[in-house]
């Protein structure tokens, strides 16, 4: 009974679905697209940018630090003590490790700004599909990535027009 039951709900949707489908609009966007082409998403890039510009010049100052501290080392290892070559070794590798620790703080402030960035877009994003969605009547509007689209016509890709409504809301 419950197969037939199945079966018979099956059957209906297949019926009935082409008639439905008929009369609701459908679309998707491409959220990576709007976070690339997107005024905001161009210009929290630019910002990552300039930030790793900025550590940039201090990172190889360290980086360069170390170069030297190794070469005055490999210089005067034979010309030192055991003792006093061991303690410069010990200076040089707590150089090193603050060094990896340095580059490491750099690359997880920087993955958090992105997401933040990233979080804040996509949130102003969806709100501008919502709204798009209900000015223009869609009934059902899918992301293109997350919700495994494999295929869909373009004619109901709305990515630009999501681009240009957040633009407009953005300024």
């Amino acid at each position: 009974m419950k197969k037939f039951v199945v079966l018979m709900l099956v059957c209906f949707s297949l019926v009935a679905s082409p008639v439905m489908a008929e009369s609701q609009k459908i679309g998707y966007v491409d959220l990576q697209k709007a976070l690339n082409l997107s005024i905001a998403g161009k210009e929290a890039k630019e910002k990552i940018k300039a930030k790793v510009q900025s550590y940039d010049g201090e990172v190889q100052e360290r980086q360069e630090e170390l170069k030297k501290l190794k070469d005055d080392l490999e210089k005067q290892a034979m010309l030192l003590s055991e003792e006093a070559r061991n303690s410069k070794e010990r200076d040089y590798q707590q150089k090193v490790k603050e060094y990896q620790r340095f580059t490491k703080d750099i690359q997880e402030t920087l993955q958090q700004t992105d997401a933040d960035f990233t979080r804040k877009i996509l949130e102003d994003v969806l709100n501008v599909v919502q709204e798009v969605g209900k000015r223009e009547g869609y009934a059902l509007i899918l992301e293109k990535t997350e919700s495994s689209l494999v295929y869909a016509d373009e004619s109901i890709d709305i990515s630009d027009m999501v681009i240009q409504a957040f633009d407009k809301q953005a300024k």
